[in-house]
Parts: structure tokens; sequence; C-alpha cells
């Protein structure tokens, strides 16, 4: 056990002393296998680091981000937004509401939460402040909405996830489908009971009529085609996931265009977007693996199976265990990187105590989107507080506050009823 603690403690000091993520992993991959592995571990770096990199599902990954990025850039998920807004800022709470749903409908062509998060948040800032909402909470329901872009497929999380536990991606995008829609319902409607309850004051929001809602609804289209098109080419067989997602990128350019919102600096801020993104999660998951191969190599992985074992207790006390874990871990660890680095320990534990792996899928993507706004390392609390430079980052921590409970109590509901995740997938 004290070559895990080894681990865990040089990874956190690494990471304190702010070596990049994936840096920091492989960096201790290097000085455990250098000093307690007997395998030729530098010699199958370069095999690691090619059977990973070229492995035809994660191709996926950078096409979903560039079809976020086509669309933040163009400026269509602008129009989704507002057209959101015709539509529900009549409701107690507001523009809230808004920042929520379209969260929910981006998410499900976006895959990334990063990158949700960061679309909503530009285009959303500037009406809390031209309607007076409380900046607290208003920034608190984009990072949460955020969250939504990583469990609402397609998913680039749960395409990692499928990628490193052999899981099937058309399952665990349609296991992350109601638990999304449910997530984003609960986030809704406690924002509509607390907005009721507190009977904050702001500015009167223009009032819509009929007509100019049914007209705005033109601005859900290109979504609701890029939804069908990616969802149903996987279930329908006509393609795999990252056939899809080029599918969706072609689509996504033919839109833009037919819209006359693409010119070469789309493109260009596009590409160069989706470079970045890509490089920084491919680069931590070739990392990870290395690290998992050299804890293998050691025999870390089977002596702490043996070990857990040997504890003889219930599946449900070891999920209470995870549980912790990973909400203790995620405050400190960025999110993929926590993924890459517990899934190849984990989940063949939670597996063998009788859990489903589909169902596991989507408990751990719960808690992984905890992490992502519970401080100090909640990344969409950074990213929104980024965009909109201006208060303090600990006010979207307090309006996000709320929705870490409400994902908690999501968690503990898929555990008592894992139907709501797996129910669809007997379909599939």
């Amino acid at each position: 056990m004290y070559l895990i603690l080894i681990c865990v403690a040089l990874l956190l000091l690494l990471l304190f002393l702010s070596v990049p993520v994936a840096s920091a992993i492989a960096g201790v991959g290097i000085v455990v296998g250098y000093f307690f592995s007997d395998y030729p571990i530098f010699g199958s770096l370069g095999e690691i680091t090619w059977s990973v990199s070229t492995d035809f599902l994660l191709l996926s990954i950078p096409f979903f981000v560039l079809l976020g990025e086509i669309l933040l850039h163009s400026g269509i998920a602008k129009g989704i937004y507002f057209s959101l807004h015709k539509w529900l800022s009549w409701l107690p709470g507001g523009l809230l509401h808004a920042n929520i749903a379209s969260s929910a409908l981006f998410s499900s062509i976006s895959g990334s939460s990063v990158a949700t998060a960061a679309t909503i948040t530009t285009v959303a800032m500037p009406e809390c402040d031209k309607y007076g909402y409380k900046p607290g909470l208003f920034a608190g329901t984009i990072a949460a909405g955020g969250t939504l872009g990583i469990l609402i497929p397609p998913s680039i999380n749960l395409i990692v996830y499928g990628f490193l536990t052999n899981t099937s991606i058309p399952k665990l995008f349609v296991a992350g489908m109601v638990p999304g829609i449910f997530m984003a319902f609960l986030f809704m409607l406690f924002i509509l009971i607390y907005s009721i309850i507190k009977k904050e004051k702001r500015k009167e929001e223009e009032p819509v009529t009929w007509k100019e809602r049914f007209i705005a609804l033109k601005d859900l289209i290109p979504i609701i085609i890029l939804f069908v098109l990616i969802m149903g080419s996987i279930y329908t067989g006509f393609a795999t996931p990252t056939e899809s997602a080029a599918l969706g990128v072609l689509t996504t350019l033919f839109i833009t265009y037919f819209k006359g919102l693409l010119n070469f600096d789309v493109i260009k801020k596009a590409i160069k977007g989706t470079i970045r993104t890509t490089g920084m999660i491919m680069f931590i998951i070739v990392a990870a693996n290395f690290l998992n191969f050299v804890l293998v190599s050691i025999g870390l992985t089977d002596d702490l199976s043996d070990f857990i074992e040997s504890l003889a207790i219930s599946k449900y006390s070891m999920l209470a265990m995870v549980t912790l874990l990973y909400l203790v871990l995620g405050m400190f660890i960025e999110t993929l990187s926590l993924m890459v680095i517990t899934i190849p320990i984990i989940a063949p534990i939670m597996v063998t105590l009788g859990f489903n792996p589909v169902w596991f899928g989507i408990y751990l993507i719960i808690l992984i989107e905890m992490a992502l706004i519970t401080p100090p390392v909640g990344l969409n609390l950074y990213v929104v507080q980024g965009i909109r430079n201006k208060g303090t980052i600990v006010e979207v921590m307090k309006g996000s506050l709320p929705f870490v409970i409400i994902m908690l109590f999501m968690a503990i509901l898929l555990a008592i009823f894992p139907q709501i995740s797996l129910y669809l997938v007997d379909y599939v």
C-alpha cells in the first residue's frame, strides 16, 4: 500500500508545483517505473504512445471538438440561446432557465463540458447585467449547466470511459440520455422554487409574442438536425461513433455555409481551438496509459484488487467508498486526468462486484460532473470566471454549490434506481 501513497503524494506534489497535468502523470510513471519495475518501461513508451494515439475510436474526439468550435465561432450557438430566451424567460427565474436549457441543448452535439460552459458564458453573461440578475447564481447556472456536456450524448468523456473499459459507446450514449435530461430538469426545478421563494427583483424583460417565439424556433433547427444525424447514424448502424462525428462536422460546415456564417476567420479559430483541446486530451490519455502500464508491471493493480477483496465489504459499501474517493480527488485533479488515472483500476473492481459497466460509466460521469464545479480545481468555475472577467470566483463557487448537491442527489437516485440509465440500453 505504500506504493499507492507514493504515487498519490508524488502526483499531488507535481500538480501543486504547477507542472502540466499530462507531464505530472507521465512523471509519476517514469519515477515509479525506474525505481520499482523490472520491466523495460522506457522501451515500451513508444509502443504505448503509438497504440493509444492511433486508436480509431479516439479519432472521434477532435471531430466532436471541431463541431462545437464551429458552432461557437459561427454564431449559431448565440441563436440557440436567444431562441430559448424567448420561450423560457417568462418563468420565475427567467434567463436562469435559458442558461440550463441552452447548455443541455448544446451538450447534445458538443460532447465537451468546457466547450459548453465557455459557449453559453460568452453568449449569456451580457444579459446578466442587462436585466440585473444576481451575478453569482447566474454564473453558477452556466457552470453547472456546462457539466451536462459530458453526460448528454455525444460525450467525449463517455468515449474515453468506453475506450478504457472496452464498453460499448452506443450503449453508454443511450444510457446517458435520460439521466442527463432529468438532471437538467432538476436544475430548472431548483431555479423555479428558489426564485418563487426569494422573489428577487430584477428588470422586467421585454414581452415576447407567440409569433416571435415560433419564429425563433428556426434557430434550434441546426442543433436538432445535428443531434438526429449523429445519434441516428449510430443507432441505425449506418456509422460508428467516429464516422458519425465526422458526418456531424461536414453537416455543420454545410449549415454554417448555407446560413452565410462560414468564413476563413471562423475556420481558423475553430481549427486552432480544436488543435489546442485535442492535444491536451491526447497527451493526458497517453500519459495516463503509460502510468497504468507501469502500475500493472509492478503488480500494484493486482495488489489493490486483492486488498479490496480481503476487506469483504458489500458492493454498496464499496460504491460509497468510490463516491467519496472521487469527491475528494475531484477537488484537486482535473477531471479527464482523474478518469484516465483511476478507471483502469476502479472499473474492473466494480464490475467484479456485480455492477453493470454501462451503469457504472454513467454513475462515474455524474461524480466527474460534480468535480467540474467543486473548488479548488473545478474547471468550469474557472472557465466561467475567466470569460466574465469581473467579480470574484468565490461568487461563481457559491452560485454553483446548490447544483453540486443536486448532482449528489442524482447519483444516489441512480444507485437506488439503476434502470434510470439502463432502461433504454435494452433496446440498443
